[in-house]
């Protein structure tokens, strides 16, 4: 039960009635008396909300268009690419509906079986030749199940932002998202069986490949334009053995037999060029 202003404790009525005649002396009401300077900014600081903090932009998704004629294949790897973080825009089943996504939605990164219909040759890796003259800045990885080193030096030629995978080697998702990213970022990434294939095919085309290294000295004395005796001297052997290795060397460079010494020019020019 609500007490009269007459039961009020003497304290309370009294500063009500100095409130009361504040009010009336002042022209003020109780809602518009300001609060004390420390109490306001204290009721300012309970009450005002809380500012957001920057934390600047949400990083965006690298945007993908994937092409595969197997479609479990291409299903499965835009699904595992969505998962991961990417933003697949487009998937496409031909060489064609790849350029016609590409140019639609100008990705960032392609990720393209090099053989497609309807030939099952190179439509994946012709398409990814035209996508890197229209959008040079777009990202090429071509998966393929071969190694094809003629045209995987074609493609890693164009420049940078380019990967070329075999899909037997992709065995592991951390290590392919991995190569996806730093393709996308500018890295060229190449699959460790193709850079054995390369380094063999230039063994296979190198004329000097087949020579021993001491073979190698005794042709570059040669080309110094030495005598026999003269590399015997600086290689310290006999001159026999110079002209042993000198027989070798023209053999192994398949230079047929000749009554002069012209097959001598032509193994040095042969050493010269191969330089």
């Amino acid at each position: 039960m609500a007490q009269s202003p007459d039961e009020r404790p003497a304290t309370a009525a009294k500063l009500g009635d100095e409130l009361q005649q504040n009010q009336r002396r002042n022209d003020l009401s109780v809602d518009n008396m300001a609060l004390p300077t420390d109490t306001a900014d204290e009721h300012r600081a309970e009450h005002s909300p809380v500012p957001s903090q920057d934390v600047g932009p949400a990083p965006s998704r690298v945007r993908v268009v994937v092409a595969e004629d197997d479609v479990l294949l291409r299903e499965g790897l835009a699904s595992l690419l969505d998962r991961s973080g990417f933003e697949v825009v487009g998937q496409a089943g031909d060489g064609v509906q790849l350029l016609a996504l590409v140019r639609e939605t100008k990705p960032e990164l392609v990720v393209t079986d090099i053989r497609m219909p309807p030939t099952d040759t190179t439509e994946g890796l012709d398409a990814a030749r035209v996508i890197r003259e229209e959008l040079p800045t777009t990202g090429i990885l071509v998966l393929s199940a071969h190694v094809d080193v003629e045209h995987a030096v074609e493609l890693l030629a164009s420049g940078r932002s380019i990967g070329y995978l075999l899909k037997s080697r992709v065995t592991d998702v951390a290590d392919f998202i991995d190569t996806l990213q730093r393709i996308a970022k500018g890295a060229s990434v190449v699959d460790p069986v193709l850079v054995s294939e390369l380094v063999s095919a230039r063994r296979r085309d190198d004329p000097l490949g087949a020579l021993s290294e001491r073979e190698r000295e005794v042709l570059a004395l040669m080309a110094e334009g030495r005598s026999n005796a003269g590399i015997a001297h600086q290689l310290w052997v006999t001159e026999g053995t110079v002209e042993k290795h000198v027989r070798s060397i023209l053999m192994k460079l398949h230079l047929a037999e000749t009554a002069d010494d012209h097959r001598r020019v032509l193994a040095v020019i042969t050493f010269l060029d191969a330089r």
